[in-house]
């Protein structure tokens, strides 16, 4: 009996030997089709060859836009406003702009941490002459970064690949294609991030649609009675609203939303103080009354901060843009935005926007607007006393529009006070009657020259 003991625990020794050692080779091999397979580094195989056919630029980084996207400064000779978009061959990161997308936010601050880390940066066409996309503004490049501690150039391309932070890879006929097809067979071999089937931290599991202002912005008749969630900088509080605003750099403009509180109380009031970034879930709804859009009925459950549904504080000491503003695009100007064709589907046009349209509820500043008409409110309500300034610069007309304003002493200002002044403003982009104007809520933000 004891010899069948000893025996069997031997046995049972040799297994527990033989696990560990399994476990412990686990990390170092992905299962592929069934087969155990060590993993390798094609991006470390992967070599910048400086004597190829094709075109080569260094470049350094103007703007983040996301994963698969940067734009980049460039010789005037390779793009007359010396900027690159650039489009990263064989990448396709989830989306961190628009419609936000799981990973999204992964893969964007991967390649800004890469590149922002880098010692050189190197933009190469795929064969001898440079490339664009099909919207015909963005250049299809291979992006070659040189971190600090290297005297190599890594492919950053690859490198989202092989990390699982692309959801596709192009084709082998790209000129690095079949490293990124065996880079991303293998990704997805070892689950990482998009073929993880985990949930990804930075994205909120609610029951809104998770996009950008600007998305939202240019997009706002779609999304008419649905809840959404975006993310911004609280600009100015009034009339139990808030101004929230976002920079986008890939048309370098801000675009805002006028989010309406109501009569809330409590923490609620403390997370939408002017100065924080906020993300804000709510219904979009039309307000009638003033001809503009606004976000209400916002999402928040004080005894559940985990809540994905909820309108959160994310940071505070953030400031307003007050982005200065030529009055003639303010009152003229126009710009073209893609924009989707309906709610449902991936389709897209491109549409003329006004550019005050696409600045409402952002906050600009004007500089040098002779005022050369005024009204004030005067009906018995509220308001009174409340002006509208005409202004000229040139042949341009502005109207600023002002609350209420008192003077440091309590004294209410008058047209007197600006009636053929020369005066700078800072503001929110509004609609009133038909046209944009320039809301003014303090003294402070009228100066007289």
């Amino acid at each position: 009996m004891m010899k069948n003991i000893k025996k069997l625990l031997s046995l049972l020794l040799v297994l527990c030997v033989l696990v560990a050692c399994f476990t412990g080779c686990k990390d170092n091999t992905s299962t592929q089709g069934g087969n155990s397979t060590s993993t390798v580094d094609y991006v470390e195989q992967t070599k910048l060859n400086m004597d190829s056919e094709t075109k080569k630029q260094e470049v350094t980084v103007k703007s983040f836009i996301d994963g698969d996207t940067t734009h980049f400064f460039v010789p005037t000779e390779l793009s007359a406003d010396g900027t690159l978009k650039a489009r990263y061959m064989g990448v396709n990161t989830p989306e961190s702009t628009g419609k936000i997308e799981e990973w999204g936010k992964k893969a964007s601050n991967f390649t800004k941490e890469k590149l922002s880390g880098a010692t050189s940066i190197i933009v190469e066409s795929d064969n001898d002459q440079w490339n664009v996309d099909s919207t015909g503004g963005r250049h299809l490049v291979w992006v070659w970064y040189k971190p600090a501690d290297s005297e190599d150039y890594r492919c950053l391309n690859l490198e989202l690949i092989q990390n699982g932070l692309s959801i596709s890879c192009g084709t082998t006929a790209d000129r690095y294609g079949d490293a990124a097809s065996k880079a991303f067979q293998q990704a997805k071999a070892q689950q990482l991030h998009v073929f993880s089937g985990e949930e990804d931290p930075d994205f909120f599991y609610g029951d809104a649609y998770e996009l950008d202002l600007k998305f939202l912005r240019t997009n706002i008749s779609l999304y008419d009675n649905t809840k959404v969630a975006f993310e911004g900088v609280v600009t100015y509080n009034n009339n139990n609203s808030v101004y929230v605003e976002e920079y986008d750099p890939e048309t370098d403009m801000y675009y805002g939303m006028s989010v309406y509180y109501g009569y809330e109380t409590g923490e609620l009031l403390n997370i939408l103080k002017v100065g924080n970034r906020v993300r804000v879930v709510g219904t979009v709804t039309y307000y009638e009354t003033g001809g503009t859009w606004q976000v209400s009925g916002l999402n928040y459950r004080e005894f559940k901060p985990e809540d994905p549904s909820n309108t959160i504080k994310i940071s505070e000491g953030n400031a307003a843009s007050h982005r200065e503003t030529d009055p003639a695009i303010f009152a003229s100007g126009t710009m073209d935005v893609e924009t989707l064709v309906s709610l449902d589907g991936e389709d897209t046009e491109i549409k003329t926007f006004d550019y005050a349209n696409l600045a409402m509820s952002t906050s600009v500043s004007m500089k040098n607007l002779t005022v050369v008409d005024a009204y004030t409110t005067n009906n018995g309500g509220d308001s009174d006393g409340a002006m509208t300034l005409t202004c000229k610069v040139g042949d341009t007309f502005v109207d600023v529009r002002t609350i209420v304003l008192y003077d440091e002493n309590g004294n209410m200002l008058t047209e007197s006070n600006y009636m053929n002044k020369t005066i700078d403003v800072k503001g929110i982009v509004d609609y009133f009657s038909g046209s944009y104007q320039i809301k003014v809520f303090t003294a402070n933000d009228i100066t007289v020259h």
